[in-house]
């Protein structure tokens, strides 16, 4: 499939957002000391700062984007409308959360809790937008919600411990722990995606796709003089070296490199394991084989 950088963007972003505000919530539940108020209430504007960058982002790859708001009423059967509900619910429960720690208000975990709950299940939407597409063996399968959530709360996690670098260093340390935890468990679950990915064996073969029985058949032409629709949206168009890069690139700055620095130096950790976070999404996206590109597979 064609990466929409847009998409690349929404997804690490809001995700970084929602791992973030997880890992600030349980530092409010789960320490005992007391923690400065403004931890909170600057920690809950960089997620709201990361889910808006993440929803205007979302509006790039869109034709008629002033035609958005209609997508929502499909959240009967639409994972898409979906996740425009479920974004805007989180960043309200989020913005909810700072205002009642600025003010003092109280009741900042049972806000708390309804954020991470819809943290969750916002996660779970936006994976199953690709999760929900059976055509596609490499994304219709469990490990994409689960990579999804452990991957955004592995780089949230680790943003939290930039930040409390310098906004709250007593909890520096369990933050940088269970970042690098966390990027432990994104490399095992990532790995074992990749390995299965790379095992799948169509079920449809160039002869089934054109209705030939004949034991080998080479694609000259697709029937025009250029692309068209399916040859831009539905493959990549990258050489095999350049995918081989990325693939590089993404086990590198999202898992080696962090786990190297995350402990010592984590605001490096965190850009790194970001930029190596869009590789890594750039990649999910490449490497899922469209069953039409048997019959597309070349152009004249």
């Amino acid at each position: 499939m064609r990466p929409a950088f847009s998409v690349l963007f929404l997804t690490t972003l809001i995700g970084a957002g929602q791992g973030l505000f997880i890992a600030l919530f349980l530092c409010e539940l789960l320490t005992s000391s007391p923690l400065p108020k403004n931890f909170f209430v600057i920690g809950t504007a960089l997620v709201l700062t990361l889910s808006a960058m993440g929803g205007i982002a979302s509006v790039f790859h869109l034709g008629h984007p002033e035609r958005a708001w209609r997508a929502m009423t499909m959240w009967r059967t639409s994972w898409l409308a979906r996740e425009g509900i479920a974004l805007p619910s989180f960043m309200a429960a989020v913005f909810a959360y700072g205002i009642a720690h600025w003010l003092n208000f109280g009741y900042t975990l049972a806000i708390g809790t309804v954020a991470v709950v819809l943290a969750i299940v916002l996660y779970i939407c936006t994976a199953m937008i690709y999760g929900a597409i059976k055509v596609l063996k490499e994304w219709a399968h469990p490990m994409t919600i689960v990579n999804f959530m452990v991957l955004g709360c592995a780089s949230g996690t680790t943003l939290a411990a930039a930040y409390a670098s310098f906004a709250a260093p007593a909890l520096t340390v369990i933050l940088s722990q269970a970042a690098f935890a966390l990027t432990v468990l994104g490399l095992l679950t990532r790995s074992a995606s990749l390995w299965r990915n790379a095992t799948l064996r169509p079920t449809s073969t160039l002869q089934t796709a054109i209705g030939i029985r004949h034991p080998r058949i080479v694609q000259t032409s697709q029937g025009s003089m250029g692309g068209s629709y399916n040859t831009r949206e539905f493959f990549h168009g990258k050489s095999i070296r350049f995918v081989r890069g990325v693939l590089l690139t993404l086990l590198l700055c999202a898992f080696v490199l962090p786990l190297a620095l995350v402990l010592i130096l984590p605001l490096l950790a965190f850009i790194l394991q970001y930029l190596g976070l869009l590789a890594e999404r750039w990649y999910f996206f490449a490497e899922a084989q469209h069953p039409q590109n048997l019959y597309y597979q070349g152009k004249s």
